[in-house]
């Protein structure tokens, strides 16, 4: 097994054992003690749309369906 995958494996565990707990709000998502805004939402999705592999992976996928 690859050391990439050790940790990737660890990194799992770990996240599964955080807890956190969901709730939607309007304008953010809580995670537990983590807030994500509504603003990062956005940045997050204008990434993803000016992202040329995710969206040929996307369009890739809806073709296959």
């Amino acid at each position: 097994m690859s050391v990439m995958m050790v940790k990737e494996l660890q990194l799992i565990k770990e996240f599964r054992d955080l807890n956190l707990a969901v709730e939607v709000w309007p304008k953010s998502l809580y995670l537990g003690m983590l807030k994500i805004t509504n603003k990062f939402l956005v940045q997050v999705e204008e990434s993803q749309q000016g992202d040329q592999l995710l969206q040929d992976m996307i369009m890739q996928k809806e073709e296959g369906s």
